[in-house]
Parts: C-alpha cells; sequence; structure tokens
C-alpha cells in the first residue's frame, strides 16, 4: 500500500520527497498512480463493476451444485441461514467500525456501512488485496487519513482472526482426531490465545504487523476499551456463522449437542482465519472450503458434507452482495466524520 497522501500537507511532504531514494521511489511510485487513480469516480464505478462482475462468475461457476443443495434443504434452513449470513457481516463492520473509531476517526452507523459493505466486495476481485485498496480511497472521501484506513483493517482482521483462533480450539478438540487424552491439552490454547488481545501484547503484534507490511505505526496504542469492543463484536460473529454452518449439518443429519455446536463454530471461524491467511486468494475461495472439510469429516456423510460446504460458501457470498448492493443503494449521508 501507499503513503498517505490524504492528510494534511505538512505532514504528507517532508519525508518522502526530501529523502526519496531509489527504493522507495520504485516500490512507492506506481502504488502511488494506482491509488491516485482510484479517486477517479470512472475507475471506482468500472472497479464496482469488476467485483460484481466476480461475484456473479462465483455463482454461476458452481449454479448446478447451488440448485442440488437447494433442492435438499428445507426452506427453513434456507431462510435462517440467509438471514444469519448477513447478521455476520453486520458483526465483522461493528468490529472494524469499533477499531476506526478508536484510532480517531468515528463513523455514523450509515457511513460506516456504506464504506465497509461496498469494500467487501472488492474480495470477489482476482489479487486478494482489493477490499483493502477500496476501503482505503473510499475512507479518504470521508476525510479518513489513508493510512489510518489501511491500519483499522489490519488491526481488526488481526482481532477477527484471534478471536476465531478462541473459538477454534474447541472445536478442533471435538473433531475427533485426537484421543481424548491427547487432544484436550489443546483447551490450554485458548488462554494462551486471549493473552493476545490484552492490549499491551495486541498492539504490540500491530506493530510487528505493520513494520513486516512497511506501513506507518499506530497513530496511538489502542486502549483497553476499544479492543474489548471490537473483539466482542467478533466474537459474536463468528458465533453466529457457526450457528448457520450448524443449522445446515443439522438438516443433513448430525445430532444437535453441545459438542456438534462447539465443532461447527470452531470449523468456521477457523476456516475464515486460513482465508484471511490465504490473502492472494479472493474471498478465501478454496481454502475454506477446505479447512472446513477437514473439520466436519467424519461427522457427515460425503454428499452431505459437499452441500454444507457448498451453502456455506453461498450464504457468505449472499451476505456480502445484499450488504453491498443495499451499501450502494443507500444515499451518500452529508456529514461525514472527520479525523
Amino acid at each position: 500500500m501507499a503513503v498517505d497522501p490524504s492528510g494534511p500537507a505538512p505532514e504528507a511532504a517532508p519525508p518522502s520527497r526530501s529523502e526519496p531514494g531509489p527504493d522507495a521511489v520504485g516500490r512507492r511510485g506506481p502504488v502511488q498512480r494506482l491509488l491516485g487513480a482510484l479517486r477517479s469516480r470512472p475507475v471506482r464505478i468500472g472497479f464496482l463493476v469488476v467485483a460484481l462482475a466476480g461475484v456473479v462468475w462465483a455463482i454461476a461457476s458452481q449454479w448446478d451444485e447451488i440448485l442440488a443443495a437447494l433442492v435438499e434443504m428445507s426452506p427453513t434452513t434456507i431462510a435462517i441461514g440467509a438471514v444469519l449470513a448477513i447478521v455476520f457481516v453486520l458483526l465483522t463492520m461493528l468490529s472494524w467500525r469499533a477499531v476506526l473509531a478508536d484510532l480517531g476517526s468515528p463513523l455514523r452507523l450509515v457511513s460506516a456501512g456504506r464504506l465497509f459493505f461496498v469494500s467487501q466486495l472488492g474480495k470477489y476481485v482476482p489479487g486478494g488485496v482489493w477490499n483493502y485498496v477500496a476501503v482505503v480511497e473510499m475512507g479518504a472521501t470521508r476525510s479518513i487519513p489513508r493510512a489510518r484506513s489501511l491500519s483499522a483493517m489490519v488491526v481488526s482482521i488481526m482481532v477477527s482472526i484471534v478471536t476465531a483462533a478462541l473459538v477454534a480450539v474447541p472445536g478442533l478438540v471435538t473433531t475427533g482426531r485426537f484421543p481424548i487424552e491427547s487432544g484436550a491439552w489443546l483447551l490450554v490454547l485458548v488462554p494462551v490465545v486471549a493473552v493476545m488481545l490484552v492490549p499491551a501484547v495486541l498492539n504490540r503484534l500491530i506493530a510487528f504487523a505493520l513494520k513486516l507490511v512497511k506501513r506507518p505505526p499506530l497513530e496511538h496504542p489502542l486502549p483497553a476499551g476499544g479492543v474489548a469492543l471490537s473483539a466482542g463484536w467478533a466474537l459474536a460473529a463468528w458465533i453466529v456463522s457457526g450457528v448457520m454452518v450448524w443449522l445446515l449439518c443439522l438438516d443433513f443429519g448430525m445430532p444437535a449437542s453441545f459438542e456438534t455446536f462447539v465443532l461447527a463454530v470452531g470449523g468456521y471461524a477457523l476456516s475464515w482465519a486460513m482465508g484471511f491467511v490465504v490473502f492472494f486468494v479472493p474471498a478465501g475461495l478454496g481454502v475454506r472450503e477446505a479447512v472446513l472439510a477437514v473439520m466436519l469429516a467424519g461427522h457427515l456423510e460425503p454428499g452431505a458434507l459437499i452441500v454444507v460446504i457448498l451453502m456455506a460458501r453461498i450464504f457468505a457470498t449472499l451476505g456480502d452482495v445484499v450488504l453491498g448492493l443495499i451499501a450502494l443503494a443507500v444515499p451518500e449521508p452529508k456529514v461525514h466524520s472527520a479525523d
């Protein structure tokens, strides 16, 4: 990503211009030109068209399988699953919004939703970075410095990954892949992972991650309240998405129990976390399905397993598309938060 050209002129200009260096010019110049192009309205419209085309392709390429899966499911499960998928994306937005507010750019709910939901359509553009580019450039039109927008996205993803790991560990224990005497030890990882959400630890992890991708550090450390709020929304999102997968599994014969519920929640959270890690795959396509298949294998018949995995992807795509289209249809608010 680029340096932040959207902030006040005194901040943005001196270092990079006074000592550009050959490496900095070669590395940043093309990115800056790309971000400059994205400020053009025709280019932004073109980006949205490509993103929506990617969504259409993702659905059309599996249309026969989708129809077969829908025939095998009850209408009630389909309806509830669709609603839960939308709620999942809403909760994810609230987690990101809490981080952005802590970094100094609080947004009204409508503004935050429009920014986040439209940018998420970029996940379906090949390259794996377009949702980040979109949120940075769209945020700049709301007086959010680009560096801050990118930092908020990085932090919210780290919170999502850590909270996903929290709920994934019990799911791993209940997969049956480990004998109970050797598998139960995995539960000790829960407090170990939870420590990563302690602000002193999380801020160091964030600083390391931003340094790794050659981005400026956070403007100030994240306070405990903001981390707790963001993590709370993220945990709620994983539980909601896990309920969605659990209901799908119950529809195909998985027994209803606390163990299967934990398995569904943990399996879906882990699959999404792996999709985040393998960032160059559009929307984690294929990666998430493979991880979820490994988690649920042995608890469902092979045919049912394929349908559950396929429907989980369909619901996830539906949540992104429905909220993205609604956000595009909502008029742009006239008052935006400034930094």
